[in-house]
């Protein structure tokens, strides 16, 4: 793989996986023990953060993408950075559309804000795990490669 696009797929991907690691580790849930945060408050927060994050992470996914296209890039690299392009992919289209119904209903006082959590945000937070893990190897194979 040609030097420039490892630098750019390699620095790009390590950026993401601190925003990925800040927000979805750190701001998600510590937002929800500030005083005077209720669940609403919170979930709005939250919509809106996850909303800019994930507008940021389909630039970087895109941007990883095409300096792995256009560096020639090994087997191995092109395949964590589908995975994780997949990964993206499946959280925005399918898991995000319905954590934001849900939020709609809590909002709306459909459901109880003091309700359990949703299947869909134990999925979401395994889909971080997983991606995280490949977002790690990626940026460790694009420094190798």
């Amino acid at each position: 793989m040609d030097s420039t696009s490892a630098a750019t797929a390699s620095a790009v991907t390590f950026v993401w996986l601190g925003m990925v690691l800040g927000i979805s580790f750190l701001e998600a849930p510590l937002k929800f023990r500030a005083p005077g945060v209720t669940i609403p408050v919170g979930l709005g927060i939250g919509r809106l953060v996850f909303r800019a994050l994930n507008l940021v992470e389909a630039v970087a996914a895109a941007v990883v993408t095409a300096a792995v296209a256009a560096g020639g890039a090994p087997v191995p690299v092109i395949a964590l950075t589908a995975a994780v392009a997949v990964l993206l992919l499946v959280q925005l289209l399918l898991v995000r559309p319905r954590l934001n119904r849900r939020s709609d209903r809590v909002l709306s006082g459909d459901e109880p804000v003091d309700g359990p959590r949703s299947h869909d945000h134990l999925v979401y937070v395994a889909l971080e795990i997983v991606k995280v893990a490949v977002l790690i190897a990626l940026g460790i194979t694009l420094l190798t490669a």
